[in-house]
């Protein structure tokens, strides 16, 4: 027991005293063709991206969009141009996964521009590719639940796809089981591809529950969903989950990378 006594201590001291927000480096551009982000976004959320988003929506980095994990994680974001730029900048919600190796950001033309003092939105876009810095913020649905809604390629009642919308809080959902209401056999669902998850064994027939795994703090936490899918559920359709997410996912990074202490004020 001893033995194990210093790296509990060291593990406690170090969350403690560690950065909530990383503060990210990167260039940005925005999409030429508006509609190359609603519709092509590696996460799936096709003609569903404006309302989501809001207009707002990004391809970003490869390492934080982490095959799909960082779907719908929603950052702040400004340029470092102090002739051009507001210190405030735009929030984004993620929708695609960037591979460009010329930027690590592409945002829609609406967020891009609203980096800009007043007056100097069409020079910003003159310029086409800035420098900015960006950290996590939690993302914000006001009277909204988490939902999801049945891919066409579900095939009722036992092959179940569903994409995730409105995920609140800033965490990202690492797993999700699903089982019939009332009953304790849970089978568990896997990411498909970016926000689409998808059962791996058929489910049992009639109405269905969730149940997922969300990144809290530094550890995870359960979110039960007691009743999602009527018997009847089908494609097309989007179902209210009961739940949202809440939780602020704490990061941990080196002092002179944290937000906490470089970007006071803003979407803290």
């Amino acid at each position: 027991m001893p033995f194990f006594l210093p790296l509990l201590f060291l593990t406690i001291v170090s969350s403690a005293a560690a950065c909530d927000r990383c503060l990210h480096q990167a260039k940005a551009a925005f999409y030429q063709v508006e509609s190359d982000g609603e519709l092509r976004g590696a996460c799936g959320y096709g003609n569903l991206t404006s309302e989501l988003s809001n207009g707002h929506f990004s391809a970003i980095t490869a390492t934080l969009y982490g095959h799909g994990a960082g779907c719908g994680a929603c950052f702040q974001v400004r340029c470092k141009n102090e002739a051009l730029c507001n210190k405030e900048g735009t929030k984004i919600v993620v929708t695609d996964g960037n591979e460009s190796s010329q930027t690590d950001l592409v945002i829609s033309k609406k967020a891009f521009g609203e980096m800009a003092l007043s007056g100097k939105e069409e020079l910003l876009i003159i310029e086409g590719v800035v420098d900015v810095e960006f950290k996590r913020v939690p993302c914000e649905y006001k009277n909204k639940n988490l939902m999801v809604r049945v891919e066409e390629m579900s095939k009722p009642p036992t092959y179940l796809a569903m994409k995730l919308l409105y995920q609140g809080g800033q965490t990202e959902i690492v797993g999700i089981d699903i089982a019939k209401v009332g009953e304790s056999n849970w089978g568990m669902m896997a990411r498909n591809y970016g926000a689409v998850w998808d059962t791996k064994h058929p489910v049992s027939e009639g109405p269905l529950q969730l149940r997922f795994v969300v990144t809290s703090g530094f550890d995870g936490k359960w979110i039960w969903s007691k009743y999602v899918f009527p018997a009847d559920w089908r494609p097309g359709q989007v179902y209210d989950t009961g739940v949202q997410m809440d939780d602020v996912g704490k990061e941990n990074c080196p002092d002179d990378q944290c937000a906490d202490k470089h970007w006071a004020g803003v979407g803290a």
